[in-house]
């Protein structure tokens, strides 16, 4: 199966595989998991913060920092489409107790006029306004400037706001930007990034602040049932993914692109080439959406993988394994369906 619904779907490398039978393990409750201990010594490095903590999802690692910067009855500022909002079950307010102002940003991102806008004046009827969560890569696969990324935090802090960073696809939006990963997240109090999205690992994330920070979401990951024991066999896959996925990720986004161009010789398909940023391509295709469980069905039938419409758009995802080839095969069906 060509798999496009999402690069969540990759598979472990054969080198991640024999790391997971050599990883030295421990008891990682107790600090004394080797394997755990290099991967969070790394994150750390590689995002330029003091320490850093494995955690099991993505979600987990959202949820761990919010928890972290705040206290219950307090407020957060983030965009109507960001991933805490709209895919993690409304866990800010279930799990920390805290209220969302929420500001449409028409798909993009936070500005330091919108943070302006959105912090809570001293009233006795407001909440505190404590901490601004930040995208990057967005959810529609677009990529926020390192300029607009430093303005916004900035005029968090001088509004006395924390900042965390949702960067669950950041190396995708380093490559896209050609940075350095370190730049992208410098004014971020606290950072997530996923090792299990286009980076191959089959489990985690990790959450990177500094170390009094780190401190305290370990005891909340504990709180979250996420004390982890022999985690190595889970560490050693990460530890590839940093030191190895990363720097491959460019592919990705040529393939997605490959397949964009592809797709945009039919005139019944259409797409925002200019959005295209790293490895999503929305495609507009009218006539398909009208049956859309046929469409899908009909992809699977033929060797595909896709997801069903998402607001009158589809999703295609590239990822590790997903080749040029593949790409041109999808492709194909799908011009194939359409005629």
């Amino acid at each position: 199966m060509i798999d496009l619904r999402s690069d969540t779907v990759t598979r472990p490398t054969p080198a991640m595989y024999e790391a997971m039978v050599k990883a030295p393990l421990g008891d990682d409750v107790y600090g004394d998991d080797l394997t755990v201990n290099e991967l969070e010594a790394l994150a750390a490095e590689v995002m330029g913060k003091e320490a850093a903590l494995f955690v099991c999802s993505g979600t987990m690692g959202n949820q761990l920092a919010i928890m972290t910067h705040t206290s219950p009855g307090q407020e957060i500022i983030t965009a109507l489409d960001s991933h805490v909002i709209q895919h993690e079950a409304g866990a800010h307010a279930r799990l920390s107790g805290v209220s969302a102002m929420i500001v449409d940003t028409q798909g993009g991102t936070l500005t330091p006029e919108d943070v302006y806008r959105a912090v809570r004046t001293p009233d006795l009827h407001h909440p505190v306004t404590r901490l601004v969560c930040l995208e990057n890569a967005l959810g529609n696969g677009e990529v926020v400037s390192l300029e607009q990324m430093t303005a916004t935090a900035q005029a968090a802090h001088q509004a006395g706001l924390m900042v965390h960073l949702d960067g669950a696809r950041i190396f995708n939006a380093a490559a896209a930007l050609g940075v350095d990963v370190k730049a992208l997240v410098k004014d971020a109090d606290s950072v997530m990034f996923c090792l299990s999205k286009g980076l191959c690992a089959p489990v985690g994330s990790m959450l990177c602040g500094s170390r009094e920070f780190i401190d305290r979401a370990r005891k909340n990951r504990k709180i979250l049932g996420g004390g982890l024991r022999q985690a190595g066999v889970l560490a050693a896959c990460g530890l590839i993914s940093i030191q190895q996925m990363t720097t491959r990720l460019h592919e990705d986004h040529e393939n997605a692109r490959a397949l964009a161009e592809a797709l945009s010789v039919n005139d019944k398909v259409s797409i925002d080439m200019d959005s295209l940023h790293i490895n999503m391509v929305w495609a507009g295709i009218p006539s398909v959406v009208q049956d859309d469980a046929a469409f899908v069905a009909y992809m699977k039938e033929h060797g595909v993988l896709i997801n069903g419409q998402m607001g009158g758009l589809y999703r295609f995802v590239t990822h590790h394994d997903v080749s040029r080839a593949d790409v041109r095969k999808a492709a194909d069906i799908i011009l194939e369906y359409l005629s």
